[in-house]
């Protein structure tokens, strides 16, 4: 039997002179920061290439208003102690039925994710793979 499975992804990292929630942010988009960041904000008349790992709001605002089962993040949601409750924001308004994330390269327990979250969390060890259902591959 096959069956779609959407999948969403939001790579990159919250910076706090960008965004870091939950506050709002300084800057919604890479022109708005840099507009304002000036020649230090670019490079080669495209923003900075440290940014380009940035999670901007206009981003993670584009991701909402769309809809999928698995939202894919590098930063973890609030299940992680260095968690975003953000993420798990951005999930329930996708509908996402689970989430998955790397950065902190561990593989928490996160069985009451459900409960809290209303979505699986999962997070992907370092190398990991990882199936739809949480087990661990490698």
């Amino acid at each position: 039997m096959m069956f779609a499975v959407r999948i969403a992804g939001l790579g990159g990292i919250f910076r706090v002179q960008i965004w870091m929630p939950p506050a709002p942010p300084d800057y919604d988009s890479p022109q708005a920061f840099m507009r304002r960041a000036g020649k230090g904000g670019r490079w080669r008349d495209d923003l900075a290439l440290k940014h380009r790992s940035t999670i901007f709001l206009a981003d993670y605002a584009r991701l909402a208003r769309g809809n999928a089962n698995v939202l894919v993040t590098h930063e973890a949601p609030s299940t992680h102690p260095h968690g975003f409750p953000a993420l798990d924001a951005l999930a329930r308004k996708m509908k996402a039925e689970a989430t998955f994330h790397g950065h902190h390269h561990d593989s928490l327990d996160y069985a009451g994710s459900w409960e809290q979250l209303g979505h699986w969390a999962y997070g992907v060890r370092f190398c990991g793979i990882t199936a739809l259902d949480g087990t661990v591959i490698r």
